[in-house]
């Protein structure tokens, strides 16, 4: 069937190729509607790899997706043939010591769609395990479910930090995944949350959200509009979410004493981190790394009208014109938060 290929760095291609559809018993094959352009898809086709996984065949794009069962293996019982559907990108080995210990999102076996050698959904049709694969309630769209996925990165990130309600959060970044962040920790109990960034256009889709405050630091160090803001005491918690080697330097001058630092974002290379300036203020450091156990919940909120993704859909494409979405993605606009491509028909 066709799908959308990375053929090599820089190098797409929509085409025919086989994938494996065979149904088992506890799978359940989807045709695909919506697929989020993700920055990893981004990445892997204007880089080739990310830190390890390294790009060395051709391989389909694509992870951040929402379709319709068309087909249930023989011992499924929860969803059946017409189910709208969001699912869970990665599939892990259930028998490993990091999964038993409810840690599959770093299980080294986990199976993750788009990540070297294993293939994504930006075809017509994928199969995937049942028990990954969650229906999507009728008032979430097949745009919102393809939101899933990067929403429960933020959803992973606010439960690292451990928020307590009335917290004052900040969040370094302002792309898909810092908004996403932001409005998970608003919705994780924060009473605001501070945004930064050097896009004014990323600034204004984030300050649409009430409770989020934006802050170009073109104009003022952040770490000065959060000592305004509180007192000189500095934020609870603060999550970093642009992966940009510069946020680390004056990181631990945001956050309050015995305050947490989130690392979401993923620098390239290695960066400088201050220790001396983490320990003098004891700070909690937590790392997030995709999510676990918290897909169901993700989609909760977004059910419940709670957490609104609308906005930040800022472009869809048909599928005929994948290779010009990921074009428009690489070039970086300014104005763009979620790209999407819808692959099948139907609203």
């Amino acid at each position: 069937m066709q799908a959308l290929v990375l053929e090599e760095k820089g190098v797409l291609s929509l085409r025919e190729i086989d994938l494996p559809l065979a149904v088992g018993p506890g799978d359940v094959k989807i045709a695909i509607h919506t697929v989020g352009v993700c920055g990893s898809d981004v990445h892997y086709y204007t880089h080739g790899a990310i830190g390890p996984f390294v790009l060395r065949e051709p391989m389909v794009l694509g992870h951040e997706a929402a379709g319709t069962v068309v087909e249930v293996g023989t011992e499924v019982k929860d969803l059946k043939v017409g189910d709208r559907v969001c699912m869970e990108p990665g599939i892990p080995n259930m028998s490993s010591r990091a999964t038993k210990l409810g840690l599959y999102n770093v299980d080294p076996d986990v199976r993750f769609w788009a990540t070297p050698p294993i293939h994504g959904v930006l075809a017509p049709y994928a199969v995937h395990p049942a028990a990954f694969t969650y229906k999507l309630p009728d008032s979430v769209s097949f745009a919102e479910g393809a939101m899933v996925e990067p929403f429960a990165i933020g959803m992973q990130a606010a439960a690292r930090a451990r928020i307590k309600p009335g917290d004052l959060a900040a969040v370094i970044g302002c792309g898909p995944i810092g908004i996403m962040v932001a409005l998970a920790a608003l919705a994780g109990g924060c009473a605001r949350v501070f945004i930064s960034d050097l896009s004014a256009e990323k600034l204004a889709i984030a300050g649409q959200y009430p409770g989020i405050v934006p802050v170009n630091i073109t104009e003022r160090p952040f770490a000065e509009v959060l000592a305004e803001e509180t007192g000189g005491w500095g934020a609870d918690v603060v999550f970093e979410a642009s992966g940009s080697p510069r946020a680390f330097d004056g990181l631990f001058d945001l956050v309050r004493p015995g305050g947490a630092v989130v690392l979401v974002g993923l620098p390239v290379h290695k960066v400088e981190f201050d220790v001396a300036g983490a320990i003098s203020k004891e700070v909690r450091i937590e790392t997030v790394f995709r999510y676990a156990n918290i897909f169901d919940r993700a989609l909760e909120l977004i059910a419940s009208g709670k957490v609104d993704l609308k906005p930040l859909i800022t472009g869809t494409f048909d599928f005929d014109r994948s290779i010009e979405a990921f074009e428009r993605a690489a070039k970086g606009d300014p104005s763009d938060v979620k790209l999407q491509i819808r692959v099948g028909e139907g609203a």
